[in-house]
């Protein structure tokens, strides 16, 4: 059934996967009709399993839910189907991997909001095994259209209140009634779902660097971060520093040394496109460094990145060289674009491998 946005549908039998058109977003009545109708055109073709997103909020996944009782129905997480479609893109057998599944959100089997994930899996079961130290989202998708909000909190963790004080464009201007209510929300959590996004790390890097507290389209602070990196004539070897924690049987990353590094950038008046590309190195570098670790423990030596962030071909790139320098098979996506458009043919797959 795909997801909520950038939704395709995927009717998969025998040997062979048919995909339906693009709907951008199934909130939309225009695309939610359209959906509607490819999934009753192939619903005709009698489908076992109908396989759906976690997300009790998605489009896709109420509909699923809807479905008379005749039918299958199997959740498959967000991620897992990311790195099922990478896999099946470059045409992989039911073998473990390492994958990196890197997006804006999807929900996770904690009920977090999931998005810079390290998985080993293969078609039917996945782990995680890592993922980017999770923060409260204040406001829910507020802080999604306003990125302040999540580049103030990993301040806040930093310096406390004393980060108002800071001498950088993005705190100059920052409301300071607006941030005594924030800051109330966030010491209830009201309202302020956890989430381990990359996307959201992104936001709210590009938010302090360019001083921009809103956003207009999904994605805006990101392409406009990679844009300043790519003008970089000087590409930096030196990334920002940050942290691999151990936690029970899991790892997180913590970029509180990111953000610290990066005021102390700001402060010196360092160049916008300097600390752009320093911020993809080091993006990068946590991808290499937790492929590493999970590559000694696991014994795996593939690894497949999805997930729409890495439409980011900066990131892309950089992430793919530092892998292949450290002897890594890499698999990125071929057919399929990496982002939730090709998420239902990783739900197929996993379905299939269930059943």
């Amino acid at each position: 059934m795909g997801s909520s946005t950038k939704n395709m549908i995927c009717f998969a039998r025998d040997n062979l996967a048919y995909l339906g058109p693009l709907r951008s977003d199934l909130n939309a009545p225009e695309d939610f009709s359209g959906f509607e109708r490819d999934v009753k055109r192939f619903l005709k073709k009698n489908p076992k399993i109908i396989a759906y997103d976690l997300h009790p909020e998605y489009q896709s996944t109420k509909y699923a839910l809807a479905l008379p009782s005749t039918y299958c129905l199997l959740p498959i997480q967000h991620h897992h189907a990311h790195i099922a479609s990478c896999m099946a893109d470059n045409g992989l057998k039911n073998q473990k991997v390492i994958g990196v599944a890197f997006d804006g959100t999807g929900l996770g089997l904690n009920n977090t909001l999931w998005g810079a994930e390290f998985l080993v899996c293969d078609y039917k079961n996945f782990q995680r095994k890592a993922h980017l130290r999770e923060i409260p989202l204040l406001g829910g998708e507020k802080a999604i259209l306003e990125p302040m909000r999540v580049a103030a909190v990993w301040l806040y963790l930093l310096y406390k209140d004393r980060f108002l004080n800071l001498d950088i464009n993005f705190v100059k201007s920052i409301d300071r009634k607006k941030w005594g209510l924030l800051k109330k929300i966030y010491s209830i959590r009201f309202n302020s779902p956890l989430s381990s996004s990359i996307g959201r790390l992104f936001d709210a890097v590009a938010s302090l660097v360019f001083a921009k507290y809103q956003v207009n389209f999904e994605a805006e602070l990101a392409i406009m971060l990679e844009k300043t990196a790519v003008s970089c004539i000087l590409n930096p070897t030196k990334g920002y520093n940050f942290r691999i924690i151990r936690k029970a049987e899991e790892y997180m990353i913590d970029p509180l040394l990111v953000f610290k590094e990066i005021v102390s950038d700001l402060r010196c008046k360092e160049a916008q496109e300097i600390i752009a590309y320093r911020f993809h190195l080091t993006v990068a570098q946590m991808i290499k460094k937790v492929c590493s670790v999970l590559r000694r423990e696991n014994r795996i030596n593939k690894v497949a990145l999805s997930g729409g962030v890495f439409q980011n071909k900066l990131l892309l790139r950089m992430s793919s060289d530092l892998l292949y320098k450290e002897g890594f098979e890499v698999f990125t996506h071929k057919e399929l674009s990496c982002n939730d458009s090709g998420i239902s043919l990783g739900q197929a797959l996993i379905a299939n491998f269930r059943s």
